[in-house]
């Protein structure tokens, strides 16, 4: 194909004027996104002095260009001042687009190719597809178009299409196109949804009209009529396969466009009402009946919010960028004018907002979703109807499409315990609730008053659906979004959709309570007892089930409040416990779970549960067996339910220890934990497990080593070191240095074992040597020998959060050896690679550094709770070596983009830090480390 060279030469006069219709209002003046007139007289000036159709094209992108630069600055301009105005806004990027697509059409056809007497077949139609075929732009969205030619495509029509692409490109549009005939679009829709879709929104820009009205006509009643059904299942079969490629409603990262409960959901509501009913709106749904008038009001106001967000999404990123990312989330809601409240930043208000806006779409979904089951079901087939048993319901309930309804609503409400005995029978009869039920409920919650609260059979129903039926997330995720539980329980309603904005949780509030919920229940039905032994045994000898249910959907409710959440949640126990009618004893042991269900996780995982005080401290503070149990059970199911990946054998090997040691210490005495019975036990297993030893090494080997290195280590970690240090007194090298690391399959982790002459600041320099490699210290022992050796364990773990892979090992072994020969500065070296990822800069985390002398009964503790990096554990060890602390253990646990390290420290004379001048010099000192460290970081 050959474009003609030259055009003849089109007269200001002669340029047919440009009429573009806005679908609605705007967001500024029509004339500030896309002045016509203005452009058409540029254009026409333009054209006069030339008629060489590459210098009228250079001067049709240059005069459109700086019209699409004015255009989207005034709408972003607009949108600044009015950051919730999303229909305006997306009717703004369309309004402009259409005039830059319209334009490059006119120039194409009439002035680059133009054609004095078309035959019947050179015609063409412009039309708008998909996203911007439906009016709905945001600031990146693709331009796709539909190129319709009546018969196959000639060289006019293709030197058009052509020339109108080349001007589009060139304005950095991201054009999808396709050229077709009517045949063409019938056939290939006929084989491909997707395609079906983009057509089902097809809208008319330029060329011949009455060409594209044939398509639409053709489209219903050749293409659209008659398969219904398939395109209402090869919808849902889309959304479930983008949700279950998405993740939950509740991922604290959520994609506003593809997720569950964002955009895409809405639109593919919206296609499948237009592809049944051929509506042209939303709001046509209404007096249809598939929506009352406050649903469409909620659809509204969700797709406008969500709109909203991802607009501000493309704005902030310049690209079309649909994932709402931590750092992303700041920006947004700084954007959107949320400002931070007592006890929560900006941020965590405006993801709440976009949480249960998500929520809202889900309910609308199934809403629509389930009235279009009614009026297109397939009919079973006959055998299939007179097999199946149709379940049984108890009186006041009927069954509709196999689901649970309300048989007659004025009736229901009669009795207002029924909004709870929905529910119930849902469990009994393993049915999903009817969206028509669920309507019914949500419009008549003001039902649910104090009297219905306080009455026990309310009390009786609710208690059951979480302890009767073995499924109860089911009941509560559902009582949940139809806000059901928080009318129930009042206290509930302020973590309802709460979002905490940082990495660790992956949930919001009230879904992380349903998910601990979940896990206990798993637990309970025996699901886990492979994974959870302890818990499992627990729940199997016998537990109070009551209160263990009660204080997980509890343990939480205080969050978000300035206040600590533990406190504030058990006086919020203290009263609702026994409206839910615990009896007084209960109620208090809910009420102590709430106050301490974070201490075994803190005791497990922030101290050294070898140190005889850590136990006994603890034992202290639970005071029963009973209690120990229940709260075992309570800080798994917490921990588990912070995200798919939280829970490991780490977490689980520190709660088995602890528990078993605070167990024996409550039944047998707390003298059981003295360090002379643990020394002796771990020395005899020893001389068991090396009975092949001489008399002599073992006599060597049993008496070098001070009572805390027998107490603290496991036996296979005692055969390491005395092999590695017999080595090292047989190699007779003051210089020489032992290193094993092997995978400790138990611990979801490598240990790491160094053995070698005891010299100032070792601790330190194998913390840098381990940052170097890249691996995350979880936990770390040191001690030194009575003959001037040092022994140092340290537990790590690579990027993932699990050991390191053998083929890694030796490699690791190497750089490590090189790093502690001085070889390799770690300092030097760790300054390209201690960085903090982009992603993770929008966080907040205050340094808290604490001296404690009495959770030791030799060493003082230093727990400094701050912002994790790779080289924070190098710098504050290296700190501590230079202030010339002696660390013994180093325990370390991590929260997403917040640590904890506590060391367990003596000075150099061996004593503890009591003097309140020192400590307050060696906080200044670590505090002074992470400040540098983390300006070095975020640079």
């Amino acid at each position: 194909m050959t474009p003609p060279h030259k055009a003849s030469l089109a007269l200001a006069s002669d340029r047919p004027a440009l009429t573009l219709v806005p679908r609605g209002e705007l967001i500024c003046p029509a004339d500030d996104i896309f002045d016509s007139n203005s452009v058409m007289a540029q254009l026409s000036e333009a054209f006069k002095k030339t008629s060489e159709n590459a210098a009228r094209r250079n001067e049709t992108v240059r005069i459109l260009r700086d019209a699409q630069k004015a255009g989207r600055q005034a709408i972003a301009d607009a949108f600044a001042k009015r950051p919730f105005d999303a229909r305006p806004l997306t009717r703004s990027y369309t309004y402009l687009t259409d005039g830059l697509v319209c334009t490059a059409m006119q120039v194409a056809s009439l002035d680059l190719h133009p054609l004095a007497t078309p035959t019947q077949g050179e015609k063409i139609a412009v039309l708008a597809v998909g996203g911007y075929g439906r009016g709905e732009m945001a600031p990146a969205s693709d331009v796709d178009l539909l190129f319709l030619t009546p018969y196959k495509i000639t060289a006019w029509a293709e030197s058009v299409i052509e020339s109108m692409l080349y001007i589009l490109w060139d304005l950095r549009l991201k054009v999808g196109h396709s050229s077709r005939t009517i045949k063409d679009c019938l056939r290939l829709g006929g084989d491909d949804f997707t395609i079906r879709t983009a057509m089902l929104e097809q809208r008319y820009l330029a060329g011949d009209e009455t060409l594209a009205g044939d398509l639409t006509k053709r489209l219903r009643e050749d293409l659209f009529k008659g398969t219904e059904r398939a395109f209402i299942e090869a919808k849902l079969q889309e959304r479930d396969e983008r949700h279950i490629k998405q993740g939950q409603r509740y991922m604290v990262e959520p994609n506003v466009k593809e997720g569950k409960g964002g955009l895409r959901d809405l639109q593919s509501l919206y296609w499948i009402a237009k592809y049944i009913y051929g509506v042209q709106d939303v709001a046509e749904l209404v007096p249809l009946g598939l929506f009352t008038p406050d649903e469409f009001a909620t659809f509204v106001q969700a797709e406008d919010f969500l709109w909203a967000v991802r607009s501000h999404l493309h704005l902030v990123t310049g690209r079309a960028t649909e994932q709402l990312t931590f750092d992303l989330q700041v920006e947004v809601a700084d954007r959107m004018g949320y400002e931070d409240r007592a006890g929560r930043r900006g941020v965590e208000v405006f993801m709440q907002r976009y949480f249960r806006e998500a929520t809202k779409v889900g309910e609308l979904t199934r809403i629509f979703l389930t009235k279009l089951e009614a009026s297109h079901m397939k009919g079973a087939a006959l055998l299939e109807r007179i097999l199946r048993r149709r379940p049984r319901v108890k009186p006041g309930f009927r069954v509709v499409h196999g689901r649970l309804n309300v048989a007659d609503p004025d009736q229901f409400l009669v009795d207002k315990l029924n909004m709870l005995r929905l529910f119930e029978e849902g469990l009994r009869t393993g049915m999903l609730i009817h969206p028509d039920a669920m309507r019914l409920v949500t419009a008549n919650l003001h039902l649910i008053d104090e009297d219905m609260r306080e009455n026990k059979e309310a009390q009786r129903i609710f208690l059951d659906l979480m302890l009767k039926h073995g499924n109860p997330e089911r009941a509560l995720r559902r009582m949940n979004e139809l806000g059901v539980l928080s009318a129930f329980l009042p206290e509930f309603e302020h973590i309802v959709a709460m979002m905490q904005f940082n990495m660790y949780h992956s949930y919001t509030v009230d879904e992380h309570t349903i998910q601990c919920i979940v896990n206990l229940a798993q637990i309970e039905r025996g699901e886990l007892v492979e994974s959870l032994p302890l818990a499992s045994s627990i729940l199997k000898e016998g537990i109070n089930r009551k209160v263990l249910y009660v204080a997980l959907l509890l343990h939480d409710i205080a969050k978000g409040r300035p206040e600590d959440h533990s406190i504030l949640g058990a006086q919020i126990a203290r009263k609702v416990a026994p409206r839910l009618g615990l009896n007084k004893k209960d109620a208090e042991t809910v009420e102590w779970l709430v106050r301490y269900h974070l201490l075994m996780s803190d005791m497990a995982q922030k101290r050294d549960i070898s140190d005889p005080r850590t136990v006994r401290d603890f034992a202290k503070a639970v005071k029963t067996v009973k209690r120990l149990d229940l709260l075992t059970v309570l800080t798994v199911c917490d921990i588990r339910g912070v995200g798919p990946d939280t829970w490991n054998n780490w977490k689980a090997t520190l709660l088995r220890a602890l528990h078993a040691e605070t167990k024996r210490a409550l039944e047998t005495g707390m003298e059981d934990l003295n360090r002379a019975n643990r020394g002796a036990g771990a020395k005899k297993a020893l001389r068991a497990k090396l009975a092949e030893w001489s008399k002599g090494d073992l006599k060597t080997e049993t008496a070098r080593h001070y009572d805390p290195y027998w107490q603290g280590l496991h036996l296979s970690t005692h055969v390491e070191f005395a092999e590695m240090l017999r080595d090292l007194d047989r190699n007779g090298d003051s210089g020489g240095m032992e290193i094993r690391l092997h995978p400790d399959e138990d611990r979801d982790a490598t240990r790491a074992c160094f053995a070698m002459g005891d010299h100032p600041g070792i601790f330190a320099r194998i913390a840098g040597a381990l940052a170097l490699v890249g691996a995350n210290v979880v936990d770390a022992r040191s001690y030194t020998t009575k003959d001037g050796y040092v022994t140092d364990a340290f537990w790590i773990q690579d990027a993932e959060g699990r050991p390191f892979e053998s083929s890694r090992l030796p490699r690791l072994t190497q750089m490590i050896h090189k790093t502690l020969k001085g070889e390799v500065v770690a300092r030097d070296a760790l300054k390209t690679r201690d960085k903090i990822k982009k992603r993770e800069r929008a966080f907040n985390v205050p340094t808290h550094i604490i001296f404690d002398n009495d959770g030791s009964e030799i060493y003082t503790i230093i727990e400094v709770d701050t912002r994790d990096r790779p080289g924070l554990l190098y710098d504050l060890a290296r700190t501590l070596a230079a202030a010339n602390v002696y660390v013994a253990n180093a325990v370390i646990a991590t929260y997403g983009e917040q640590v904890v390290d506590t060391f367990y420290v003596k000075d150099m004379f061996g004593l503890k830090y009591h003097s309140e001048g020192k400590q307050r010099t060696l906080e200044a000192k670590l505090r002074k480390a992470i400040t540098e460290g983390a300006k070095r970081a975020a640079s």
